[in-house]
């Protein structure tokens, strides 16, 4: 799945790809904010951990759990 966060002040997007459940991650990412911690940390497929500041988090997206089908239906 693919995390996508919006930093204020800045053009670009941090994209992660994780293999976390999406209300993992979406509650680790609110309790961080809602509780005032001043980072989050996330990790991704490869085992690297991502520290953000929650401050400047604008928005986040989170892809889908489930893999998509590929091929042709028929």
């Amino acid at each position: 799945m693919d995390i996508k966060i919006g930093l204020a002040e800045s053009p670009r997007e941090l994209v992660i790809s994780s293999q976390s459940e999406q209300d993992d991650v979406v509650g680790q990412i609110n309790q961080a904010i809602e509780s005032n911690q001043p980072t989050v940390t996330l990790e991704d497929s490869k085992g690297r951990k991502f520290v953000i500041r929650t401050e400047r988090i604008s928005y986040v997206e989170v892809g889908q759990t489930a893999p998509h089908a590929v091929g042709f239906a028929g």
